[in-house]
């Protein structure tokens, strides 16, 4: 269905005319926290600082929510800092926050199946946390030692939802969704040896699991995971 402005308007979805700022090299999606609950979250990757900086200007301005920047790293995110005052930094996540939200009351358990999956765990873990929601993390339990995993099976049952984080074969996702009833959100990771084809081994095997009702982001998308729960916690 097409929508024009005007019918975006009235329902109070853009705030200035158009919903977006013209920054002559970019546009932030002013409105988008109108339209779906949140602000826009900045890729840091391929912008430089001051690109950063400017776009973080224009939705802090328009917005109350979170801002984010992701995959940022220590150098560039020194420089926004300074530029633009009040952000946390967690180094691990790669994630710039400012205007942290207050709690949602949705818990969320992110699972991550060996160490060299941490990288993507701390952004889900990041990511989820700025936007409200709880977070239990559970850490170095694949499949190759399921002992490991069935000693937390009291916080995965009382999570709202698990992002479930693995490379490799990617199998950790299909035995957690025989435990839990919960939604079980699955990221492969590019964690392996060759065969592992940088995490499409485990995409594939996540998308194929005999686990019913798991979802699947990306590889190595500890963002789109935790904002996947988001969205299951804002419509509950």
């Amino acid at each position: 269905m097409n929508h024009s402005t005007d019918s975006y308007a009235r329902a109070g979805l853009i705030s200035n005319g158009r919903g977006f700022d013209d920054l002559g090299w970019a546009r932030p999606d002013t409105d988008r926290e109108a339209r779906l609950g949140l602000p826009e979250v900045v890729y840091g990757p391929g912008k430089t600082p001051e690109q950063i900086t400017g776009v973080v200007r224009s939705l802090l301005r328009a917005n109350t929510g979170p801002v984010l920047v992701t995959r940022i790293e220590q150098p560039v995110a020194s420089e926004v800092c300074r530029a633009v005052p009040d952000a946390e930094y967690d180094a691990a996540a790669r994630l710039l926050v400012w205007h942290r939200a207050e709690p949602v009351g949705f818990d969320v358990a992110v699972v991550s199946a060996g160490t060299a999956d941490g990288g993507v765990a701390a952004e889900a873990t990041g990511v989820a946390g700025a936007v409200g929601l709880s977070v239990h993390r559970i850490s170095d339990v694949g499949v190759a030692g399921l002992h490991r995993l069935m000693a937390e099976r009291g916080p995965l049952s009382g999570a709202g939802a698990v992002i479930c984080i693995a490379g490799m074969e990617g199998a950790l996702p299909s035995v957690i969704g025989g435990l839990v009833a919960c939604p079980v959100i699955a990221v492969p990771t590019s964690v392996g040896y060759g065969a592992a084809l940088d995490g499409v081994t485990a995409l594939l095997a996540m998308l194929s699991s005999c686990a019913p009702g798991v979802v699947v982001v990306n590889i190595d998308s500890g963002f789109g995971a935790a904002i996947a729960a988001y969205r299951m916690a804002a419509r509950r």
